[in-house]
């Protein structure tokens, strides 16, 4: 598939891509076949992977895409089904040629140039068309039997468009060379859309995301063609090169910053409770597991021991520090011992992981970083206050490792929500441990921390409830499961020392509402916290996974970023949850932000899984820290819709004037769907970020409006009515002062020359707050060629300083004016012409040069795709 794709994609990139080498990651599941070691590949930071649909319904191939025209996806899916059964090239074309569409979905992120939902689209000169690109590509309308409303394919008088049912058939020999982005199954095609042929009346996705620019427009604009003149000559690219990897046995080392630089006297208190959380319920069964400390030298607390049962566990948890080291602290002390200790294990160090905790002031990383970066370890960091090293999160960046910061209220549970995010990245999430609750407060005297916590259907092995607390004895525990029964203070195990209480739920936790409530027994406040971890209960059944992140890693004032947070239910999408962000500074009070799955503002599609919202408000500069809150307390139905960015499902070609239909898609089976009952609860913790150039005191505000990505515009009666999410005064919060909103004949002077184009009058229209739908009607000028009048239309929101947001989609408005006089057949489809397909009768379509259809005699057979035209 690959080695196709490479020589396809240098030629459709004009001599400027292809594919250099490939690394396969084998499942750890697999016969050992002494494939190579990884160094820092995983499963979860894969560009393709390959893996059964969650629901039974296709194999479609699909590019998950969650951001912005021109920027990169999160990956591509394949089933196996469609990487071995040749069957399939019937309906997606070669493997080859499917995955350089996807590609260019992942990589350069441009969209379909095809509409599921609008296949058909009424043109200026009065014609119907398919939606797609170039205009170029020929076919014929048919109507699938089963899904035409009276038996034939024909013309609504009210839309100018087919009725329900209606599909397009292609020429399976085409002379057409583009587009990729639309049907690359057919052999003539070898190119992308281009300015030149690029089908902008289409209303397409890549229309509609891209302000109307061809693919080619998009993809030749990404950073990999600066500096990359075209190969004239083809000859001097060679085939890919594959490197096949298995990840066998999971090695880490823990490296423990025991130095006194870091700030607060309970620092080795809340450093052992969140380490000791790890080992006891997080990483993974069968992983070995190391630890080192450090202040200025070194020093192995443990070899590595593999984790064979509670008994391993609780071993390892015995070697944690229990008391603070000198004044200074020495990371590449830390980091070298770690090497000592893997290769003891290993022999080398790929593929092997170190978790490594600092907050110590360690100017010194540079002696050790080249080292570091090119043995095969990933380092994950974990940086503890505003004094750690700015150098450190350089050592996860240049490995693949996680990077986490922890501000310095030790006193808080973030700590421990950074250990239970480090996770094997193998994609095995029957035996990955979930965070369903953390929770931390400060409780007064004799006050209550009562909350209830949700444990969904798809979790409920190994389910730990731990608490922890500051003052010297322990609160009053009391936790009472769904059907009632209570566990108190004398069912945990505490630990004294350390402040931790933990109670492990014996076999599968009760589906539903768990209520737990902790007492300060304390006449003077104090920090109580309550962590609780699962597993998947069935090893067939995937939980409810929560993924976040940030836009970027690294920004500058007055940018804005955008917050990420995706719920899935293995690769379906997650619905109607209610998400919330809440942002950490080094100093300064944390930001708390709700997100959406809208498709307006930030959030690109809509019903995809995928909550957004903008960050753009910065206490100061430094480092920041990520968390997810994701909960629903109501049945919850994961997304059974395709989503956006996959290849289309041809239903047929017509070949040598025959036509040949594929099977129908198969339907979604209802069986299949899980329909869980009383929600789910999620905490997640995301990657840290840094922010700079934020300025000191008050300054101007210079945050304008979000774009508008969600217009929609349509013609009732003479009057044109628009409907679009509100956007806020600054990007999307709060409420715009005003919107302009121009129309014109063209969208590319909509999008070239706005200022130039007809302005709507808007003065009786004022901006709703931000996330609120808005509906204007106007009536403009007639803009009429034939019996169609076709308007196009943007629009920008205006805040209190007259600061622009950036122009909306353009929309498209298209109204029928039925003609009296019917103009004759032709393949362009005008209102009069009528297409039937009559299931039970066989006749044969004749295309000539001219697209002339002419009637070919009737057979005396009968056949169950028979085609009629009139």
């Amino acid at each position: 598939m690959i080695t196709e794709a490479s020589s396809y994609l240098f030629n459709a990139t004009r001599g400027r891509v292809h594919f250099r080498s490939v690394k396969i990651l084998i499942p750890p599941t697999w016969k050992d076949a002494s494939y190579e070691k990884p160094k820092h590949e995983t499963y979860e930071k894969a560009d393709v992977i390959v893996a059964d649909p969650y629901w039974k319904y296709g194999d479609d191939p699909y590019t998950l895409q969650h951001e912005a025209c021109g920027k990169m996806g999160k990956y591509i899916h394949f089933t196996p089904n469609f990487l071995v059964n040749d069957y399939l090239m019937d309906i997606y074309g070669s493997r080859g040629r499917a995955f350089v569409h996807e590609w260019a979905h992942l990589r350069w992120g441009v969209f379909d140039e095809y509409d599921t939902d609008r296949p058909f689209y009424v043109t200026g000169k009065n014609q119907v068309k398919v939606t797609r690109c170039s205009s170029d590509l020929t076919g014929i309308y048919v109507c699938e039997k089963n899904s035409c409303t009276d038996g034939s394919c024909v013309i609504n008088k009210l839309s100018g468009l087919f009725k329900e049912g209606c599909a397009f058939i292609p020429e399976r020999n085409q002379t057409a060379v583009s587009s990729i982005m639309y049907m690359q199954s057919l052999s003539s095609v070898a190119e992308f859309c281009n300015e030149h042929n690029h089908n902008r009346e289409a209303p397409n996705l890549q229309n509609r995301m891209c302000d109307y620019r061809s693919t080619w427009e998009v993809i030749k604009n990404s950073t990999d063609f600066e500096n990359n003149p075209p190969l004239t000559n083809s000859s001097l690219i060679t085939p890919p090169s594959f490197s096949l990897l298995q990840k066998r046995d999971r090695v880490i080392c823990l490296v423990l910053d025991v130095s006194k630089t870091i700030a607060g006297g309970s620092w080795i208190n809340r450093l052992h409770q969140a380490a000791e959380l790890y080992l006891l319920q997080i990483v993974e069964e069968n992983s070995y597991v190391g630890i080192v400390t450090f202040s200025d030298r070194g020093e192995i607390k443990t070899h590595v021991l593999q984790i064979v049962g509670d008994d391993a566990r609780k071993q390892l948890a015995s070697y944690l520090p229990t008391a603070p080291g000198r004044d200074r602290a020495n990371v590449c002390a830390g980091l070298q011992l770690a090497h000592e200790v893997i290769r003891k294990k290993e022999g080398n160090l790929y593929g092997s992981e170190i978790i490594l905790v600092t907050g110590g002031q360690d100017n010194s990383t540079s002696r050790c970083f080249s080292e570091m970066v090119n043995s095969g370890s990933i380092i994950h960091t974990i940086t503890v206050g505003s004094s750690a090293a700015k150098e450190i999160e350089h050592f996860s960046k240049e490995t693949g490792g996680l990077k986490y910061f922890v501000p310095e209220r030790l006193d808080f549970s973030d700590l421990l929500d950074v250990f239970t995010g480090i996770l094997s990245g193998s994609g095995d999430t029957f035996n990955q441990s979930v965070q369903i609750e953390s929770a931390s407060e400060s409780i007064g005297g004799y006050k209550q921390l009562r909350r209830a916590v949700t444990i969904d259907s798809t979790v409920g092995r190994e389910t730990f409830f731990v608490a922890t607390w500051q003052a010297a004895e322990p609160p009053e525990i009391n936790l009472v499961d769904p059907n009632g029964k209570s566990y108190t203070s004398k069912d945990f195990v505490f630990d004294s020392v350390f402040h931790v209480a933990r109670l492990r739920i014996p076999g599968t936790a009760e589906a539903g509402e768990w209520t737990y409530t902790l007492t300060n027994v304390h006449l003077a406040p104090q920090v109580l916290t309550m962590t609780v971890t699962s597993r998947a209960a069935n090893s067939t059944i995937p939980p409810v996974a929560v993924k976040t992140h940030m836009s970027k890693d690294i920004n500058y004032y007055p940018s804005a970023m955008v917050v990420y947070v995706q719920v899935s239910h293995g690769f379906s999408p997650v619905l109607g949850a209610s998400v919330t962000a809440v942002i950490s500074p080094e100093n300064g009070d944390p930001i708390s932000l709700e997100l959406l799955d809208n498709g307006a503002g930030s959030d690109i599609v809509k019903n995809d899984g995928i909550y957004s919202k903008y960050l753009f408000s910065f206490p100061g500069n430094g480092r920041y820290s990520l968390k997810a809150h994701v909960q629903a307390n109501r049945t919850i139905m994961p997304q059974t819709a395709m989503l956006w960015s996959h290849a289309m499902y041809i239903p047929g070609y017509v070949e040598n004037g025959k036509l040949k239909m594929n099977p129908s898609r198969p339907p979604v089976i209802k069986s299949d769907i899980q329909v869980r009952r009383g929600g789910f609860r999620r905490t997640a913790v995301g990657g840290s970020f840094i922010i700079s150039a934020v300025p000191m005191g008050p300054h101007a505000d210079v945050f304008p409006p979000c774009k508008i990505i969600d217009l929609v515009a349509r013609i009732e009666d003479d009057k044109v009515i628009l409907s679009w999410t509100a956007p806020g005064n600054d990007f999307d919060k709060g409420q715009a002062a005003s919107y302009e909103i121009r129309i014109s004949e063209s969208p590319l002077e909509l999008r070239d020359s706005f200022y130039n184009t007809t302005l709507v009058n808007t003065s009786t229209l004022s901006p709703r707050r931000a996330g609120c739908k808005e509906i204007f009607a106007f009536k403009p000028e007639a803009f009429t060629t034939g019996n169609i009048t076709i308007t196009y239309v943007a629009m920008r929101a205006v805040d209190d300083v007259f600061l622009h947001s950036e122009l909306s989609n353009i929309a498209q408005a298209v109204k029928f004016v039925p003609s009296m006089v019917y103009p004759t057949s032709n393949m362009e489809l005008s209102f009069s012409t009528i297409l039937l397909l009559v299931f039970g009768l066989l006749t044969v379509v004749c295309l000539t040069v001219s697209t002339t259809l002419c009637l070919v005699k009737k057979k005396k057979t009968l056949s169950e795709n028979a085609a009629k035209l009139l």
